[in-house]
């Protein structure tokens, strides 16, 4: 499955058990000898009165807290397979709150935005809004934000010439971010509408973020850049972002099946 281009390697872990480990994980999303992904996604059965539990394991085989993309499609095929207007996912990063909108695309309540330096976490004490750290003698203006997972983002004037392999892969490890982080560079393209591109932890370039682009809606509006909605062009494509009355970020997307089937994960690992 993908959400506007950023694919994963979908399991049902339900009604079998699934022996997942970092070596298998970064065999599967080899793109040449294995299934190929940014992410491998597990569905579990329903935890803490949820739906179902998410689990994801980037492309490197460390596991993350959630992913916005992701939940988008695990959504799409619980609201299939119940027929419910509504479903919830329960992730390391917290419950996520799913339904279809309108025109096949889906909606995810990602939570409220965590601001303080020491829960996102940030190594140091900073004004999470705009800080400035240094990056091998040279200084970076970024806010940081965490919607269940870190987020390092950078505003830019044009997002197409960043250079968010070079900066991202050093950020992404920088001491600064205890657990890694994601790296956004963003600009603003017109009123209520952002240009994003990232690097994400663990997986490097990929097409979309939807915590990713969450989480630079967030810092766009603490610096009064956009209002409480906006449309976030990513690489591969678009997703509307707004804030609720409950002062968390809802995301609406598209998730695409791209194709289903099985594998024999006793011989892939062979």
């Amino acid at each position: 499955m993908h959400g506007l281009g950023n694919d994963f390697a979908v399991f049902d872990a339900r009604k079998q058990t699934l022996m997942l480990t970092p070596a298998v994980a970064r065999a599967l999303a080899d793109r040449r000898r294995g299934i190929g992904c940014d992410q491998i996604i597990v569905i579990g059965d329903g935890a803490n009165g949820c739906t179902a539990t998410m689990r994801i394991v980037n492309a490197d085989g460390s596991e993350v807290e959630t992913c916005g993309n992701a939940a988008r499609c695990v959504a799409r095929l619980l609201l299939e397979e119940t027929g419910k207007d509504t479903v919830t996912l329960f992730t390391l990063g917290g419950k996520l709150s799913c339904r279809a909108a309108e025109d096949g695309l889906i909606a995810v309540d990602m939570g409220a935005p965590v601001l303080d330096w020491q829960t996102i976490p940030l190594a140091e004490a900073v004004d999470t809004d705009r800080f400035t750290f240094d990056l091998a003698g040279t200084p970076i203006e970024a806010s940081a934000v965490s919607l269940g997972n870190p987020h390092c983002v950078l505003f830019v004037d044009d997002a197409e010439t960043a250079d968010v392999a070079g900066l991202g892969s050093q950020i992404e490890t920088h001491p600064l971010f205890p657990k890694r982080t994601n790296v956004e560079f963003v600009a603003v393209t017109g009123k209520d509408a952002l240009r994003m591109r990232v690097w994400e932890r663990g997986a490097g370039i990929t097409l979309a973020c939807g915590s990713g682009a969450c989480a630079s809606f967030v810092a766009a509006r603490r610096r009064g850049l956009v209002g409480d909605a906006c449309d976030m062009t990513l690489d591969g494509g678009a997703l509307r972002l707004s804030t609720t009355e409950a002062g968390h970020v809802l995301m609406t997307g598209p998730a695409a099946l791209v194709y289903s089937g099985e594998i024999d994960l006793t011989e892939f690992s062979a």
